[in-house]
């Protein structure tokens, strides 16, 4: 888990299996990354093309995530989201928090 460089900007890499066992070290992650954004930014974007596996826990922190955003009055935005994890963010009624992009 990484924040790479595009060329609009910086985002974070979700990992493989976004469950309880890595909760921990993407929540920090992603608060670390949140935390440096300039005050330029318009949004914090997760980049999701590598997540295959999302459980409860994984959810929650991107609730968390989009919260501690929301406060700082920036979108979430879920870029390359699997179907997968779209079909699931719909099934919980979470897919209005977050941005989804390609």
């Amino acid at each position: 888990m990484q924040a790479v460089t595009h060329t609009d900007g910086f985002e974070l890499v979700a990992p493989e299996r976004l469950i309880s066992a890595t909760r921990g070290e993407f929540r920090t992650a992603a608060l670390r990354y949140l935390d440096q954004l300039g005050a330029d930014a318009d949004a914090i974007v997760i980049d999701m093309s590598q997540t295959v596996e999302l459980d409860a826990s994984g959810l929650g922190i991107l609730v968390l995530i989009q919260k501690r955003a929301k406060d700082r009055k920036l979108s979430t935005r879920l870029r390359r989201t699997p179907e997968r994890v779209r079909n699931l963010l719909k099934l919980t009624m979470l897919d209005f928090l977050f941005e989804l992009t390609d």
